[in-house]
C-alpha cells in the first residue's frame, strides 16, 4: 500500500528483481506505476484501494498474506493506518511491514512521529507479526531543494547539526528483505545512510558538484515555517513538520546506524553518489 510513493516504487523494483509476485495498491490503477513503463513482464497486479474506503481495502487484501504499509504523512494518518491494520487483520494478512519514523515516541517533539508511535502501538496490540522500518530523511527529498539551490541558496533551520540521509532504494531493499526473509520479520529497524551531513556541508558538496556559488541560510524555526508556506506553498501542517524534524536534529545530534549493511550485506548508498546521479537537477 503506497505503491506510487517513493518507498513503494523502490520496493516494487526490489521485489521485481527477486521475482516475487506482488499486488500494487493505488487510488489510480488506470495509470502506469512510476518507473514501470518498460517492465511488461513485471509479476505485479495493480488494484484500486483507498484507505478511506473500507470495502476497497477488503477486496484489495483478499488472498494476500503480507502487507507493506507506507502512507503519506498527513493529519489523518493515525486514523487511516489503524483502519488499514484492522481490516488487514480481519482479511487474512499475517505480516505487516510498516514505514514509520525516527523518534516514534509518545512524547516526541515531532507531531508526525507521535502519530507513528500510536500506529506502532496499535500494531503491537493487534497481535499480527509486524516489522517496523524507521528511516531518516530520504535523499530523494533533497531534489525538492533544487529550485532554491539553482538560485544559489540552501535554506534550513538546523545550524551545523548533522542530519541522517538514506536513499529510498535502500529502504525498498530492506523492506523486500523483511517480506521475503523470515529471519528479518518482526523487528524494528532504524535506517540511515553511511554518514550524517550538516546543511553547511551539503551546500559545500553542491558547490563542488555544480561549480556554482551556493550559500546556506540558517533561519529560525518560525522563519523556516513561513518560508515553506509562502515560498514553497506547503500546507501549514507540513511546513510545521519540516521545522520540527530539523529542530529534532539540533536537539538530538544524529549519527548513522549499521542496520542497512547488516541486512543487505553491503554498505548503503552514499549521499555523494546520489547527488552526482542527480547533478543536473541542481545546475542553473
Amino acid at each position: 500500500m503506497g505503491a506510487t510513493g517513493t518507498t513503494g516504487t523502490a520496493l516494487l523494483h526490489s521485489l521485481r528483481a527477486l521475482g516475487t509476485p506482488v499486488r500494487a495498491l493505488t487510488r489510480t490503477p488506470q495509470r502506469p506505476l512510476p518507473g514501470t513503463a518498460d517492465a511488461h513482464h513485471l509479476p505485479i497486479q495493480t488494484q484500486y484501494a483507498d484507505a478511506t474506503d473500507p470495502s476497497s481495502l477488503r477486496s484489495a487484501f483478499e488472498g494476500a498474506t503480507q502487507l507493506f504499509l507506507a502512507m503519506a504523512n498527513s493529519p489523518a494518518q493515525v486514523e487511516l493506518e489503524t483502519r488499514v491494520i484492522d481490516i488487514a487483520a480481519r482479511t487474512g494478512i499475517e505480516h505487516i511491514v510498516k514505514i514509520s519514523a525516527p523518534a516514534a515516541e509518545p512524547d516526541s517533539p515531532v507531531a508526525i512521529s507521535r502519530g507513528h508511535h500510536a500506529i506502532e502501538e496499535h500494531l503491537r496490540a493487534g497481535g499480527l507479526t509486524h516489522t517496523v522500518l524507521r528511516p531518516y530523511a530520504f535523499m530523494q527529498n533533497l531534489l525538492r531543494l533544487a529550485p532554491t539551490v539553482t538560485h544559489g541558496v540552501l535554506v534550513g533551520a538546523m545550524g551545523d547539526a548533522p542530519c541522517n540521509y538514506i536513499d529510498a532504494r535502500d529502504i525498498g531493499e530492506v523492506a523486500a528483505a523483511a517480506l521475503t526473509r523470515p529471519a528479518i520479520a518482526g523487528g524494528t529497524y532504524t535506517l540511515t545512510g553511511p554518514e550524517a551531513v550538516s546543511y553547511p556541508d551539503l551546500a559545500a558538496r553542491l558547490v563542488t558538484l555544480t561549480g556554482s556559488r551556493i550559500r546556506y541560510v540558517d533561519l529560525t524555526p518560525d522563519e523556516l515555517r513561513d518560508h515553506l508556506v509562502q515560498r514553497a506553498h506547503m500546507p501549514p501542517w507540513l511546513a510545521a513538520h519540516v521545522a520540527e524534524i530539523q529542530q529534532l536534529a539540533v536537539a538530538r545530534p544524529e549519527a548513522p546506524t549499521g542496520t542497512v549493511a547488516d541486512i543487505l550485506g553491503r554498505p548503503p548508498r552514499t549521499l555523494d553518489a546520489f547527488l552526482d546521479e542527480h547533478r543536473d537537477h541542481f545546475r542553473r
